[in-house]
């Protein structure tokens, strides 16, 4: 690649992490060394300081990340809120109800319910402070579980989760959400984790 590539890729690295990136993991990803890195990030960011947008590039100690300019805080923290104040979507309540009331749960067994990937409506409902992440499961890759949040108490107007509305029996809607348990997922992952290590011998 040439120069402008290299910083292109910077800046397309930096924008897709949202947070700081440590220069050592940058430069991994453009795959170059780490004083060449850092010369082409301090271009970068002379150039996007200097251009008079909207977005800034910092440097945080031996991280780098794009931000926007606190110029347009106001602006940005309007979208924010009109964002978290859209209505919730099918999806959405479906995740959110598998969530309240089987949590905690990992992002595998609601996918496990549901039949389909979950991970942007997952984030959304993070972004909208209805659920969390609680921790991570002492499993192989330690995967994150979430629960819901004070805020979706209050959403929904209830004081505590046992005010939830019992969930329909089988004989009404064909294969209740708590036949799938958090044990399933565990056993699941234990099976595969054994999968693999048959395999490697």
């Amino acid at each position: 690649m040439e120069i402008k590539e290299y910083r292109a890729a910077i800046e397309a690295v930096l924008f897709a992490c949202g947070e700081p990136l440590p220069l050592a993991r940058l430069a991994e990803a453009i795959e170059l060394d780490g004083e060449t890195t850092e010369q082409l990030a301090q271009d970068l960011m002379q150039d996007i300081n200097t251009r008079g947008g909207g977005i800034r590039m910092v440097k945080l100690d031996d991280n780098y990340q794009l931000c926007t300019d606190k110029a347009y805080a106001e602006p940005v923290r309007r979208a924010l809120d009109l964002r978290r104040n859209v209505p919730l979507t099918q999806a959405a309540l479906e995740v959110l109800s598998i969530v309240a009331y089987n949590q905690p749960v990992t992002r595998a067994f609601i996918e496990q319910v549901r039949g389909v990937d979950c991970g942007a409506v997952l984030q959304g409902l993070v972004s909208k402070a209805l659920v969390e992440e609680k921790g991570r499961l002492e499993l192989p890759g330690r995967p994150l579980i979430y629960g819901t949040t004070p805020d979706f108490l209050r959403s929904f107007g209830l004081s505590s989760l046992e005010q939830l509305p019992p969930l329909p029996t089988e004989e009404q809607q064909g294969t209740s959400m708590t036949e799938i348990t958090l044990e399933d997922v565990v056993q699941q992952a234990e099976q595969a984790e054994e999968a693999e290590q048959a395999q490697e011998e």
